[in-house]
């Protein structure tokens, strides 16, 4: 069997560590340096040759940790690894998934297009905004579930009346996912929009009187959303709401947001760092789940056991 190396962009050094060290495999030596003028160069200090080789990297902003992990790949296939596969935690530019309004770019089929352009085999990720997503890629896609990580969590805090909450439409998919795992009812906060991260008006469907309300959504990003439909759910009755959220982007007042919510906790994983720390922001690992997802794809075993 080829063997295995790990390597880390700068956007998710931390998690890489997790990740080699839950492994059991120091991560490789990569180089990256930058030109006066900021552009990236990328240098291996190992040689590659035959291995299959696992670059790990969030695409969060900016452009530059796309352009890196581009650079990783094609500089590990000129260096003939047998494999390449992304390992891409939080996969950005995500929600640009499809042609809402006339003369709009894609913004993640343009993502995808470039991964196989540099030469990718495989991507690995958690979480997509859309699970339509994987359908951009050419080559297969390791889509792996934040629930293998809130589902435990969720279970060690015993709440009494559990229901969970979509934040709006696009989200039922994932709440319901969760409702049928354990057995309880969910509803749907409607939301609509003026523009991108202003809501104008929202909606609560669905009975909460008495609940502890759990709000699932795959990304934060300005904490708006998922703020105004907490407050909701209390004026409808709710006991307790907090919130399940697998990627932190956290950008603008998000965290300023949050402190001032009536969220009990917003649970997050490390898929991004978090730029700083909040009382009301728990924050769990997804380093055992990326370790097994790669040992399973190096090994040719499934990864289905990793899905709750």
């Amino acid at each position: 069997m080829n063997s295995v190396k790990l390597f880390t962009g700068t956007a998710s050094k931390t998690l890489a560590k997790k990740i080699s060290e839950s492994y059991g495999q120091p991560l490789g030596e990569l180089t990256t340096t930058k030109f006066s003028d900021g552009e990236i160069s990328t240098y291996y200090e190992e040689s590659v040759r035959g291995a299959d080789v696992f670059l790990i990297q969030s695409t969060i902003p900016s452009a530059d940790n796309i352009m890196e992990l581009l650079l990783m790949v094609d500089a590990a296939k000129r260096a003939s690894a047998n494999t390449v596969t992304a390992v891409v935690p939080y996969f950005g530019y995500a929600r640009q998934d499809r042609k809402d309004k006339p003369r709009v770019a894609i913004a993640a089929k343009l993502v995808a297009n470039l991964l196989s352009a540099s030469g990718a085999d495989r991507l690995m990720t958690c979480d997509l905004h859309a699970g339509q997503i994987q359908g951009f890629f050419d080559f297969p896609v390791d889509h792996l579930n934040g629930s293998a990580i809130f589902v435990p969590y969720l279970k060690s805090l015993g709440l009494e009346n559990l229901v969970f909450a979509a934040p709006d439409v696009g989200g039922v998919g994932r709440a319901r996912s969760y409702a049928k795992h354990f057995a309880v009812d969910m509803v749907v906060c409607d939301k609509h929009r003026k523009r991108a991260n202003e809501i104008a008006s929202m909606q609560v469907i669905g009975n909460v009187e008495g609940a502890d309300v759990v709000l699932v959504d795959d990304l934060v990003d300005t904490a708006g959303t998922i703020c105004r439909a907490a407050e909701k759910l209390l004026e409808k009755g709710a006991r307790s709401v907090r919130g399940i959220i697998t990627h932190p982007v956290l950008s603008g007042k998000a965290y300023e947001n949050i402190e001032n919510s009536v969220l009990e906790e917003l649970v997050v994983t490390d898929t991004i760092p978090l730029k700083k720390e909040s009382s009301k922001i728990k924050q769990l690992s997804v380093a055992d789940l990326f370790s097994q997802a790669i040992k399973n794809v190096h090994s040719n075993q499934s990864i289905s056991g990793l899905f709750i």
